[in-house]
């Protein structure tokens, strides 16, 4: 029994879409957007990590110290 080449990367050659049928197909979908995914990826880190100092800054305030100090304190001090 021959196993053709072909047969183990997705059969043969599809006319219609220049690609061969099955993973010959799927394996080609990336096209001009292959890098995209990285670009995306730094974006969403350098978001993450402005939203990150921008609550460090709020949370670290004196203002917002003391109002986390008064409900903790008044947390403390309601009696049952």
């Amino acid at each position: 029994m021959l196993l053709h080449l072909a047969s183990l990367v997705g059969g043969p050659p599809d006319p219609r879409r220049g690609t061969r049928r099955g993973l010959g197909r799927e394996l080609g979908r990336g096209g001009a957007d292959a890098g995209m995914s990285t670009a995306e990826y730094a974006v969403g880190t350098l978001a993450a990590v402005a939203f990150a100092g921008v609550l460090y800054a709020v949370v670290s305030s004196s203002a917002t110290r003391s109002l986390i100090s008064s409900v903790v304190q008044r947390a403390l001090t309601v009696s049952f």
